[in-house]
């Protein structure tokens, strides 16, 4: 069935699964499965052992997921953080889709996650193919504006290359930076990989995707900071 959404909002079962009732189960959900992940057990048995004992449904079971992380992992992640003013007259590059759509559903009232490592995440995700709702345009800009405010010398963005459309999102952020007269601050680029750039990338990265945060050299709270910006947003703390 093709994908008609106009926003990126809400899953219509997430004021339930999501309800402030239910936080407190979640959270201690989040910790058991932090404890099995510092611990060494395999990603998918200790989701499946938190999940059952508290049986949580498919997206409770996503949302501690990519909430989650081990001690190893975010003592490293926290090691290679850097505040916003760090970034003034670096380059900084931008893990596309990953803080595009984060952006887009806070704007939309869905559910943002704050992760064990202080990174927003969405639970909207993009897989395969992407599609353009009404608050893109929007999001794209308050990106932008943030990237500005920041002081960077300039911007990669990267949208990944197997995406569907993702060579229409380019000329649309391209068109749209260019009317606001920001072009040369900006470069969009789409990549087979923009995990793997990102990675070696030599200026800040933007991005909440957990194995980037591993691999790459120093990132900054990106989104974060801008969905902080989102009056109403929809933060759902685990």
């Amino acid at each position: 069935m093709p994908d008609r959404r106009k926003h990126r909002g809400p899953h219509p079962d997430d004021a339930r699964l999501f309800a402030p009732e239910r936080l407190p189960a979640l959270r201690q959900a989040g910790t058991d499965l932090y404890w099995l992940l510092s611990r060494g057990y395999a990603d998918k048995s200790a989701l499946k052992l938190v999940g059952d004992r508290y049986e949580l449904e498919a997206r409770q079971r996503l949302a501690i997921w990519r909430s989650a992380c081990s001690d190893q992992a975010l003592a490293g992640r926290k090691a290679r953080e850097v505040p916003p003013e760090t970034c003034a007259g670096l380059a900084l590059g931008i893990d596309g889709y990953n803080v595009l759509v984060t952006v887009e559903s806070a704007l939309a009232g869905g559910a943002v996650l704050v992760g064990r490592d202080g990174c927003f995440r969405d639970l909207a995700s993009v897989h395969g193919t992407y599609r353009r709702v009404a608050e893109t345009i929007a999001a794209v800009e308050r990106i932008a504006e943030y990237a500005i405010e920041l002081g960077v010398s300039h911007v990669d963005w990267y949208l990944d290359r197997p995406v569907s459309n993702s060579a229409r999102l380019k000329a649309l952020m391209a068109e749209l930076l260019e009317s606001r007269g920001r072009a040369d601050r900006f470069n969009i680029e789409l990549a087979d990989s923009p995990d793997w750039v990102l990675s070696e990338y030599s200026g800040i990265v933007a991005t909440a995707d957990g194995p980037v945060l591993d691999r790459c050299g120093r990132w900054v709270n990106l989104a974060r900071d801008v969905v902080a910006g989102v009056p109403g947003a929809w933060v759902v703390k685990l």
